[in-house]
């Protein structure tokens, strides 16, 4: 990109009570990013929705590309990507919402052309059974390789990331502060396995610490990115509502487990069900079967899905799902069983409809 449109795009980022629709309103009607600073305040404030108050920006141009110089140097240092919103490698589903970022970053190894994005949200204080429930969750919905998406805070969010690591699935952590930081600061343990399996989004710059009021901008990104966010406990407020408005406002779906009508963190996801603002989500095949997913594989890809595996099947089947095709004294090699009993195991594994055999003694998921 032009090294001086991109600085125009972090300064308009920056430009004070103008927000992101604004800012799209105004690269329209000029042409650019860049051809914004080049006007005149009574041109810009003459724009519908802006007026004066908001056209002051301009006045204080220079001081908002010194800033966003500082910013450049970051990405630029420590290889940020950066995706602005009229570009084709900035997320689809995000380039739908009006208050999507004008530009946001990232790092890691993210790729959002997965057909299937989950956002997976809930209460920082989630319980046993919740935990037990999207364990199982995101262990059944792993055969459809979708992304899991969430907020990296406390409790859901966390769980969240790190079941979709152990089943091999993308997870992308959203921030609400820059990329240069981590909040909670413990969960700078996982950043490693994160920036390995998916990674880091953030409209926020390096210089923003995080804040409580950042919450919603973080929200809004998580609810954009994906086809549907799944709330799994919710107290009668808080931050995983506010996404699922979000999330309904983009015409996403949006799901809730149930709970006990007494049970403190299931007073949010029942109100959604009992709203009408969300799907009742008791069991994987709701996601599937709603979403159309279903629709979109295979008989032998459901199968998958819901069939039941041992655990040394579940070796078996992950293997061949990170190797596509392999000979059978490979994968017994490479798991370190004997070849008989992998033999043995394919075998089932073929009658239940998740693997198929190929000439030479390869043997692929079905």
């Amino acid at each position: 990109m032009n090294p001086t449109e991109l600085l125009s795009l972090l300064a308009l980022k920056k430009a004070p009570l103008v927000g992101d629709i604004l800012a799209k309103k105004l690269i329209r009607e000029f042409g650019s990013a860049s051809a914004v600073f080049e006007q005149d305040k009574p041109s810009i404030a003459a724009l519908e929705g802006m007026g004066d108050k908001k056209a002051s920006f301009i006045e204080n141009k220079t001081f908002l590309f010194k800033k966003a110089e500082k910013e450049l140097e970051f990405i630029e240092k420590h290889r940020i990507k950066y995706r602005v919103y009229y570009n084709d490698d900035y997320s689809k589903r995000l380039q739908y919402c009006p208050d999507g970022p004008i530009i946001y970053f990232e790092k890691g190894k993210i790729e959002l052309d997965n057909p299937y994005v989950l956002s997976i949200v809930g209460t920082r204080q989630i319980t046993t059974n919740a935990a037990a429930f999207l364990e199982k969750f995101i262990s059944e919905i792993a055969p459809l390789n979708p992304i899991i998406v969430s907020g990296y805070a406390y409790g859901v969010d966390i769980l969240a990331h790190k079941l979709a690591i152990e089943n091999k699935l993308q997870t992308v952590a959203v921030l609400a502060h820059g990329l240069n930081q981590t909040y909670p600061r413990n969960h700078e343990a996982y950043n490693e396995q994160m920036m390995e399996n998916g990674g880091f989004i953030s409209d926020f710059w390096h210089s923003d610490s995080f804040d409580r009021k950042n919450f919603l901008g973080r929200n809004r990104i998580i609810a954009g990115l994906s086809e549907a966010t799944v709330v799994i406990e919710s107290a009668s407020k808080g931050g995983s509502l506010v996404t699922a408005d979000l999330a309904s406002d983009y015409n996403r779906e949006v799901f809730a487990v149930p709970g006990r009508v007494n049970d403190k963190y299931s007073i949010g996801c029942n109100e959604l069900i009992k709203q009408a603002k969300a799907h009742m989500l008791t069991k994987t095949e709701d996601i599937a079967y709603i979403l159309g997913w279903e629709k979109k594989q295979d008989i032998a890809i459901q199968k998958q899905l819901f069939v039941e595996l041992n655990d040394e099947e579940k070796q078996v089947f992950k293997y061949l799902k990170k190797a596509d095709k392999e000979l059978l004294d490979i994968i017994a090699m490479d798991l370190q069983m004997p070849v008989h009993k992998v033999a043995s195991m394919l075998m089932g594994m073929e009658l239940k409809g998740v693997v198929k055999p190929l000439p030479g003694k390869l043997f692929t998921l079905a």
